[in-house]
């Protein structure tokens, strides 16, 4: 017996090792970086939007949680409204745990906002985001929570409705997805506007 041909394993072998590390250059070094420099060149140099106010510095392009029913309420988030955990709950549509999950929001919502039929509740407002942090609702979200925060501050609701339509963001391009508000601003807003 002759001894085995190790020759075959070599001429595989140094290819797929030189493919892997061109690939891990290529993706984890080069591909990182060329992100890296086109956020750079974005407002805030991809740190994030952020707006200071009384010494605070929030970041508007992340949700927070706001509980009182002064402030508009966003969107539930699975994550507590955790940056560092973005994510979903991985339940389906059909879960039982998911369904319970909705409808203790629902009732929670109806309890803050009496006048509101179930039928008129978005959706948005009783289930969470894909990543728990989306700092915006559609307007009808918002326009179905005025009432409340109006009677709750005490000021007319026309003024809490024009709050709203200073603060919707149109369509992008006009054409994609629906006209939003950042919970954060409007919320900010209100807090200036009743000082």
């Amino acid at each position: 017996m002759g001894r085995p041909n190790n020759a075959p394993m070599k001429q595989h072998l140094l290819p797929a090792l030189k493919l892997t590390a061109f690939c891990l250059l290529l993706c984890g070094g080069l591909y990182t970086l060329l992100l890296l420099g086109i956020a750079k060149l974005t407002p805030n140099g991809g740190n994030g939007a952020t707006v200071q106010v009384d010494g605070r510095t929030y970041y508007t392009n992340l949700a927070q949680a706001f509980t009182q029913d002064r402030y508009f309420h966003p969107r539930p988030s699975a994550v507590g409204y955790n940056a560092a955990g973005s994510g979903a709950s991985n339940k389906g549509t059909g879960n039982p745990d998911h369904l319970a999950n909705v409808q203790a929001r629902i009732d929670t919502f109806l309890v803050h906002n009496p006048g509101v039929a179930k039928a008129d509740i978005p959706s948005e407002l009783v289930t969470a985001s894909g990543s728990g942090l989306d700092p915006h609702l559609t307007t009808k979200a918002a326009w179905v929570q005025a009432p409340r925060v109006a009677a709750a501050r005490g000021i007319p609701a026309a003024t809490v409705e024009q709050l709203i339509e200073q603060h919707t963001d149109a369509p992008l391009l006009g054409l994609f997805g629906p006209a939003k508000v950042n919970v954060l601003q409007l919320n900010l807003a209100l807090d200036a506007a009743t000082k």
